[in-house]
């Protein structure tokens, strides 16, 4: 039972990159663009449901997890255009 936290630690620190590839599979891709539909739909979902209360706290509450969906979105888009750029540069 002890070789089985060790196995799981020593494949997790495998599968850490450094640095992202600079070619993406398809699969990839398309797991990217579910990432930013769910950030997107979270944060109007967040958007309409902190307009539908009336307590400040829980406003207050839903709008903060709306904005950690859209910094999750930019942070997405941020590094897709930084990798793009440093693909084309190298073209």
């Amino acid at each position: 039972m002890q070789q089985q936290p060790a196995q799981q630690q020593s494949m997790q620190q495998q599968a850490t990159m450094q640095q992202p590839p600079q070619v993406i599979s398809t699969k990839d891709a398309l797991y990217l663009t579910d990432m930013m539909s769910w950030n997107l739909l979270a944060m109007k979902k967040a958007h309409f449901f902190a307009s539908q209360c009336q307590d400040p706290e829980v406003v207050a509450a839903i709008e903060r997890a709306g904005q950690m969906h859209q910094r999750h979105y930019e942070q997405i888009l941020r590094h897709l255009q930084s990798t793009n750029q440093s693909t084309t540069s190298l073209q």
